[in-house]
């Protein structure tokens, strides 16, 4: 191809990505190359070693030793890493973000058309040894907490009657009781897309999700936002005046409403915020209006097919593990002795 077509083909594989995805992905390769540099003392290029790679999972992965668990990350190379902003804090990173960043490497050289170094039978016989040993240590994945009914009613009496109040309350419902949408979702959600069909009752149409990047699952795409939601968000839209545009936006000092729709990184903060209003212990998070919804589903014995219909949700395995969940507290079997108790002359009745 020509450069011409090169720029576009780039320009259009850029806009396709979110743009919380554009920005993890750049964090991960700027992480690579200052710790390549740092390591090797020259440049990055691709393709990246096999051995370097192997090297970067040794230098952020944990191991048992006799001392403990340590990692083989020069202390003044993590002192450097943190001081020049590419980490947060000394330490090793989570798994979860080590096997990002290995993500991350793999994709660019998928996207180059290079030789993949974490497809090398080493890399992945490592990383998966790795896996395993965090998971003996008894190192999970680190989900946010659901917020299932009890507490996002907490939340919801946290929004006053302000302009803020109403329209965070209009927010956490329409997020929540449309399927647990997506920060990305709530914060992209315009009045174009929202038809009003009765008084308080709405339907949503969501013409791009994550699971469905190309917006082509026109049969699932219409979400009702009705009863409590509906309420919430009619009475926003009469209080905000918003008739086109981004549906929730910002608010400015003296109850003024802004042009602008929020960020997606202000629909977290949302949930945040009303989250230490409401007392509720730190965790919470905007995903967690998404597998709330989930939880709570599972809990009140809607059907999978119900439940994954409304959320978007593409592959069962997602889903299975908060049914599992909230089968395992409902578990009849797991209260044999709490129904023995509760029939006494039952059980003496059983006696010789």
């Amino acid at each position: 191809m020509d450069a011409l077509a090169q720029d576009a083909v780039q320009a259009l594989m850029a806009e396709g990505e979110s743009d919380n995805t554009v920005r993890s992905y750049q964090a991960a390769l700027r992480y690579w190359a200052a710790w390549f540099a740092m390591r090797y003392h020259r440049s990055i290029e691709m393709p990246v070693p096999t051995a370097a790679v192997v090297q970067f999972v040794v230098d952020h992965a944990q191991r048992k030793t006799d001392s403990g668990l340590s990692c083989e990350l020069p202390r003044e190379i993590d002192e450097a890493l943190v001081a020049r902003g590419f980490k947060a804090r000394l330490g090793p990173p989570s798994l979860a973000t080590l096997l990002h960043r290995l993500s991350v490497l793999s994709k660019a050289h998928q996207l180059h058309r290079l030789a993949n170094p974490c497809q090398d039978v080493a890399v992945r016989e490592l990383v998966s040894k790795t896996r395993r040993a965090y998971a003996k240590r008894g190192v999970a994945p680190d989900r946010k907490p659901a917020l299932t009914r009890e507490p996002l009613e907490a939340l919801l009496q946290t929004c006053d009657d302000s302009l803020r109040g109403v329209r965070d309350r209009a927010l956490l419902l329409f997020a929540w009781a449309s399927g647990g949408r997506r920060r990305s979702e709530v914060a992209d959600a315009r009045m174009e897309n929202l038809t009003r069909v009765g008084p308080a009752a709405f339907v949503y149409r969501l013409h791009r999700s994550k699971t469905d990047q190309s917006g082509s699952a026109a049969a699932q795409a219409d979400k009702p936002v009705v009863g409590m939601a509906g309420v919430a968000l009619a009475a926003w839209l009469a209080r905000s005046g918003v008739v086109d545009g981004p549906v929730f936006r910002r608010v400015l000092r003296g109850e003024k409403l802004s042009s602008s729709g929020l960020a997606s990184a202000a629909v977290r903060k949302i949930v945040k915020e009303r989250a230490a209003l409401a007392g509720l212990a730190d965790g919470f998070s905007a995903h967690s209006l998404r597998s709330g919804f989930v939880t709570e589903a599972a809990r009140q014995n809607v059907p999978m097919a119900e439940t994954m219909e409304m959320t978007g949700h593409a592959s069962v395995a997602s889903v299975v593990g908060y049914f599992r969940t909230a089968a395992a507290v409902s578990s009849r079997a797991a209260k044999l002795l709490e129904r023995l108790d509760d029939e006494p002359s039952a059980r003496a009745s059983d006696q010789p």
